[in-house]
């Protein structure tokens, strides 16, 4: 006699097929529809699945800008086709697909054409029109700089496919260890492997999950006949990538023809085991590798440009016509753009690991967390925090354009302290301090004063609230619940192990949660499972409803979807009898631990290179730039004012031609304000590309954590820079004042 499980098997593929007939498809109907029950299980509750379910699954998951740069491909090849070479023709469909991006090659060579067209012409007319509209000479330099600009972007231009591909592979394979992890915990007491594979595709999140629905969604529109032949095809996609990934899925495909129970659970146990000790050996090579990339980008990136910036004052000084834009142009476009790619493509190598996942993905009830909660005449209103931060950073940006908007609006300049014949106001001290061109030009330029640069320290400022206080206040609920969750992670295979030996001694699983939440009070597990005690006990509810239930369920309290799944496994294998779910919940707990054992290991690894690269970001940085703004800022002061003043000792015809030279050989330099708000965005554009490389090196890839430091960086590391930058400057402006009265004496 068949079990109830067989039975209900057999019923669902039955019912399934009399909905075919009944909607007269024209399928073929298999004579013996069992006859490969661990293949075909695609026409197993299939149903499930809707048509639209993958597509509106991926319109949800896929980033935003993967729409924008698809929109732009097509119109591109609509305006003109370029076919890519055939001999890449291979591997950029292959991108294109691992990305699920709907272009075509054509596509992406026309628009990696078009878009440095467009930068160049751009970029020329601009150096025309702009220089005209203030009655300056047309800009050479931005000329220049837009033809390198627009030929340097179109190689990546045609490599972007491969780098989505590369950071969907990233995204992915940081969920792979548990993507196997759910397959084998669940075959362990179900022998399916299309039911196993739609519980781990419900229970990861990112890229992972919706290549997985993919895998599905294939058997379902008939693309593939089996589950089988739709796994190995997607499998295929990462040979080159991630071998371990492939052979752990192969082990878990021929538990499957195993006819001893022993060899099929010995089997899925191996799988588990060859992504764990494959992940440890590749990620020990890629963290030995590591080193001479990290050493190349923090000196390439953060040592010689902040020590570069020493001599541009003299640079600037010495060589008429370099004004603060063309620093911009060096410090806050190809400077970060040159390390973002190099992170990206360190980045690219990391090996597959253990990471952790934004919450609100599985939890979307969360998403309230990450809004500002405020009472408004006793109604409770959620309100995003991008309003509050945008409006934090225009107002800092505001503070910090003061100088020039008074200048602009004709607000006559204020002076103070004794009188000084080197500054535009006359006095020591100036609120703005424009002065004329050495050059004999028309116009004034400036400001030059103290008290301008110092505000413009309100630019670093703007985008350290803007941008740091935004992404704190969105993530730092959110991280303390998954914090909270994986306190109990952590000490939960324990309890699972105590909850298995307690079903395994026959005792119901009702009463079992109650006996070890007496054992482990006091911890995160016996709090978990006291919860899901008083669900039943006082609430009348069953098991599944006590953990699942969505207002008063245990596992709402502690959003994880390690916990999630283990007792989704264990509310599933108790179905077939108390014995079944204690061996699953042992298993389980081992799973958990072996897990946890290599990620410890992992990080271990990586310990020197990243808290070297925190090192960087929360301290080094911040102080060498703020010492070396301090720095430039004196001696732009000096060389701006020793000209005018060696050429006023003189008298006489000799006197004057001497005054002269020395005047156009120090020249007035670039003023310390423009400098300052120069190097301050620099400042905070290395600190936010140096956090998402260092967390994409440590976590994988792990929204919510990014976006956690990035928050606490962006405000501690710039805050540092603006705070060091401004005493320093102060201090350092006063000494020169003093030095340079002194030589005015004398």
């Amino acid at each position: 006699m068949p079990s109830e499980d067989e039975e209900k098997i057999m019923n669902d593929i039955l019912s399934k097929y009399k909905k075919r007939l009944d909607g007269s498809t024209g399928n073929e109907v298999d004579e013996n529809p069992a006859s490969d029950i661990n293949f075909d299980v695609s026409k197993v509750d299939a149903g499930d699945i809707a048509s639209g379910e993958y597509e509106k699954f991926k319109l949800e998951l896929l980033p935003k800008h993967m729409g924008y740069y698809e929109k732009a491909c097509n119109f591109a090849e609509s305006i003109f086709k370029i076919a890519p070479d055939k001999k890449k023709l291979p591997e950029l469909q292959e991108a294109i697909e691992v990305s699920h991006l709907r272009v075509t090659p054509t596509g992406v060579y026309s628009f990696s054409l078009l878009a440095p067209i467009v930068i160049i012409i751009s970029g020329m007319l601009l150096s025309m029109v702009i220089p005209m509209l203030v009655g300056k000479e047309m800009s050479s330099f931005f000329i220049v700089f837009s033809l390198i600009a627009g030929a340097a972007i179109m190689f990546p231009l045609q490599k972007l496919p491969s780098l989505m591909a590369n950071t969907w592979r990233l995204n992915a394979s940081n969920q792979m260890v548990l993507c196997i992890f759910y397959v084998v915990t669940y075959m362990r007491h179900t022998s399916n492997l299309e039911r196993a594979i739609r519980f781990s595709s419900d229970h990861l999140t990112g890229p992972l999950s919706l290549d997985l629905k993919k895998v599905l969604w294939d058997v379902e529109t008939q693309k593939y006949s089996n589950i089988k032949e739709s796994l190995d095809a997607y499998l295929g996609t990462w040979r080159k990538w991630n071998m371990e990934f492939i052979e752990a899925f192969h082990l878990i495909e021929s538990s499957l023809f195993e006819s001893s129970e022993a060899r099929r659970l010995s089997m899925l146990d191996k799988s588990l085991d060859v992504i764990l000790d494959e992940t440890y050996e590749k990620m020990l090579h890629y963290a030995q590798n590591l080193k001479g990339p990290i050493t190349s980008l923090h000196m390439l990136g953060v040592i010689l440009p902040i020590l570069g910036l020493v001599l541009l004052p003299l640079i600037v000084s010495f060589m008429g016509g370099v004004g603060w834009y063309h620093i911009s142009a060096i410090y806050n476009v190809t400077i970060p753009i040159a390390v973002y790619l190099l992170g990206r493509s360190i980045l690219s190598s990391r090996p597959s690991g253990y990471g952790a996942a934004d919450i609100t993905d599985s939890h979307p009830e969360l998403k309230r967390f990450k809004k500002i909660n405020l009472d408004f005449f006793g109604q409770k209103i959620d309100v995003s925090p991008l309003y509050l931060c945008l409006g934090l950073g225009l107002l800092f940006v505001f503070i910090g354009l003061l100088p020039l908007i008074m200048h602009f609006v004709g607000m006559p300049d204020i002076g103070f302290g004794g009188e000084d014949f080197t500054t535009g106001c006359g006095y020591e001290y100036c609120l703005m301090d424009y002065r004329e061109p050495l050059d004999g030009s028309s116009g004034v330029v400036g400001p030059y004063s103290l008290i301008a640069a110092l505000f413009s320290f309100c630019f670093p400022i703007s985008m350290s609230v803007g941008i740091g206080l935004y992404f704190k206040l969105k993530s730092k609920d959110i991280i303390k619940l998954r914090e909270k969750a994986k306190e109990l992670e952590k000490e939960f295979a324990s309890g699972l192990f105590q909850l298995g030996n307690r079903l395994g001694d026959g005792i119901p699983a009702e009463i079992a949660f109650s006996k070890v939440a007496d054992v482990m009070t006091g911890t995160r597990t016996g709090t978990f499972f006291e919860k899901i005690s008083s669900n039943i006990n006082e609430l009348g509810m069953s098991v599944e409803e006590a953990i699942f239930d969505r207002s008063k369920g245990a596992i709402a309290d502690f959003p994880s979807n390690m916990i999630k799944s283990s007792m989704k496994v264990l509310t599933e294998s108790s179905k077939k009898g108390p014995k079944i779910a204690a061996q699953a919940l042992v298993n389980v707990s081992r799973y958990i631990k072996e897990m946890h054992r290599v990620d410890e290991r992992l990080k271990d690894l990586l310990a020197d290179i990243i808290s070297s690269m925190k090192s960087q970001i929360s301290m080094l940085t911040p102080a060498i730039a703020g010492i070396v703004i301090g720095i430039t800022s004196m001696i732009t002061n000096i060389l701006g004012k020793l000209g005018p003043m060696l050429a006023d000792q003189g008298s006489g015809a000799d006197a004057m031609g001497a005054g002269s030279s020395v005047t156009q050989m120090f020249g007035l330099g670039v003023p310390s304000y423009f400098f300052q708000a120069v190097v301050g965005i620099y400042v905070a554009q290395l600190i936010f590309v140096l956090t998402i490389l260092t967390n994409g090196i440590e976590n994988g890839f792990d929204q919510l954590n990014q976006e956690y430091l990035l928050g606490k960086n962006m405000l501690r590391s710039v805050l540092m820079y603006a705070g060091l930058g401004f005493v320093i400057m102060l201090a350092f402006n006063l000494i020169a004042s003093i030095v340079l009265a002194g030589v005015l004496q004398v």
